[in-house]
């Protein structure tokens, strides 16, 4: 039913048909419309015309409908008449999927490390000013000069604590590092924690090449879905990871100019999410990806309801475009048709701008590139039915896609490696092991137990010191006074100590206050 010819995916028929010729996939596209007009379709029918190619697919979906792809079609009366008009026989299709998602709830878990992430993207996902953006620079660098890796978010945190407390002896090599910057920062993380991030930061971290599987049964490529649905409440994540994801297959990829078909195809759906308010730096970033991804093979399909949601930098390397009908109710909506218009390559037989708010459900007007890479004039097309079941499958069939998946048991088990946090923490109990010897051996009276109880109490801060004591080491409050001036490396260690003390204190004394308020609670 595909009406797919060699090196061409039928997208649908005007006066003729209307195809998106694979050699000039890589050249990028847009896909924009009001709500409720077939954008959803659209893609289908363009991601399915991918697999069948086999190029693998990355979408986002973000109200779930594009997980029938994984399912045979079903001969629907609208499909049936589609077809008919376009000429086409109906032959239902499926294609191999795999699930994902963020949190690790409809499909297999995407993780990626901190340091993946680099501190722009950080920056952008924590709403950071320019100042704290630069502190978080200062914390990847000196954790990369001191070989602490970043993994996940308690690795980070404790890289901010550790810089906090080494500010002063930091300020000369870094610049200032003030500690309300700092805090402003762990308050932004714990912001960044209540939206579910701390399951996407760790490991096993996403691997490009899962992405870019083809399917040994039938050469099919295989379609990723990203479950966007519970991510749409966080759109700083949902953004950042799509941007992150793009600079990875940019950093990993080969270069292969322009081959006879995309690597991979990634489209980007609620595209405007992207640029919202995003800073100039990011900007920058984001058109710098899609201009130069293009010569890894990977083609990038921004599709949104507005094209003006795309700013100009980046509308400008979208070669291949479908626009379905916009409404032209306010100022702004009327500035919107024009633009879209605007972009097209016109057709004399058409009024592209009057056409755009006269489109049916399922009608674009299409221009795709052709020959040298010119775009083709723009056309009124009604676009092909997918071949796959349209609308989202049942949980129980999402499972069973899930139960069988050709990743099954890499990802799903999150992995604790020994990074930043793990090491600080050996540092400090190091630091107090160290110190608890050299307080001993300065005062060989004391080893035998005969310390009065106000001098323990003054040097170990009492029963809570011990019990911290006895998960660090021995007690790093006042060690140091009893043998002279310490190095600088122990009074490092020492601070490092102190603050990972301070927040097991914190725990405890959190805990407590909950047993006994729970208590009195339940009286």
């Amino acid at each position: 039913m595909s009406g797919d010819i060699d090196g061409m995916i039928f997208v649908g028929k005007a006066e003729q048909p209307e195809y998106l010729t694979l050699k000039l996939a890589n050249r990028h596209g847009l896909a924009t419309g009001a709500t409720g007009t077939g954008k959803t379709v659209t893609l289908q029918t363009i991601a399915e015309g991918f697999s069948r190619a086999g190029v693998p697919v990355f979408a986002a979906d973000i109200k779930g409908d594009l997980s029938g792809v994984s399912m045979p079609g079903e001969g629907q009366d609208w499909i049936l008449k589609r077809c008919a008009e376009i000429g086409l026989e109906y032959e239902p299709d499926e294609f191999p999927v795999i699930f994902w998602d963020l949190f690790g709830e409809q499909g297999h878990p995407v993780r990626a490390t901190v340091s993946e992430m680099g501190p722009l993207l950080l920056a952008r996902l924590m709403n950071l000013n320019e100042i704290q953006e630069g502190v978080l620079n200062v914390v990847f660098r000196v954790a990369d000069e001191q070989g602490l890796l970043l993994l996940d978010l308690k690795d980070l945190r404790a890289m901010l604590a550790f810089i906090a407390e080494n500010a002063a002896s930091l300020t000369t090599t870094y610049g200032n590092v003030a500690p309300a910057t700092v805090g402003a920062i762990q308050r932004a993380l714990l912001v960044l924690e209540n939206q579910g991030a701390d399951k996407f930061f760790g490991e096993p971290a996403l691997k490009i090449s899962d992405l870019m599987r083809i399917d040994p049964r039938n050469g099919y490529g295989t379609i990723n879905i990203l479950a966007a649905d519970k991510l749409m409440s966080s759109p700083q994540l949902y953004a950042s990871f799509l941007l992150w994801l793009l600079s990875e297959l940019f950093e990993e990829l080969p270069e292969v100019g322009d081959p006879d078909k995309p690597k991979l195809v990634f489209f980007f759906d609620e595209a405007h999410l992207l640029f919202d308010e995003a800073p100039k730096a990011l900007l920058q970033k984001v058109e710098q990806v899609v201009r130069l991804i293009r010569s890894k093979g990977v083609g990038v399909y921004f599709v949104t309801q507005n094209p003006l949601d795309v700013p100009d930098s980046v509308l400008a390397q979208l070669g291949n475009r479908v626009q379905h009908a916009l409404r032209a109710f306010t100022p702004r909506d009327q500035k919107a048709v024009k633009a879209a218009a605007d972009t097209f390559r016109p057709n004399p037989k058409l009024n592209t701008v009057q056409v755009i708010t006269e489109l049916g459900k399922g009608e674009a007007l299409v221009s795709m590139l052709e020959g040298n890479g010119t775009p083709s004039i723009v056309e009124r097309t009604l676009i092909a039915p997918p071949s796959a079941r349209v609308g989202p499958v049942t949980p129980e069939l999402r499972a069973a896609a899930i139960a069988n998946s050709p990743v099954k048991g890499i990802y799903d088990t999150a992995i604790d490696r020994d990074s930043a946090y793990e090491q600080l923490a050996k540092r400090a109990q190091a630091a107090a092991d160290k110190a608890g010897e050299a307080g001993a051996a300065a005062n060989p009276a004391n080893q035998g137990g005969s310390q009065q109880p106000a001098e323990a109490d003054a040097a170990g801060g009492g029963l809570l010191d011990s019990v911290l004591g006895g998960i660090f080491g021995g007690s790093s409050s006042g060690s140091g006074r009893s043998r002279g001036r310490m190095t600088i490396g122990e009074q490092v260690t020492r601070q490092v100590a102190r603050s990972v003390t301070s927040q097991v204190t914190n725990q405890i004394t959190r805990a407590i206050l909950r047993g006994v308020l729970g208590g009195i609670s339940r009286r």
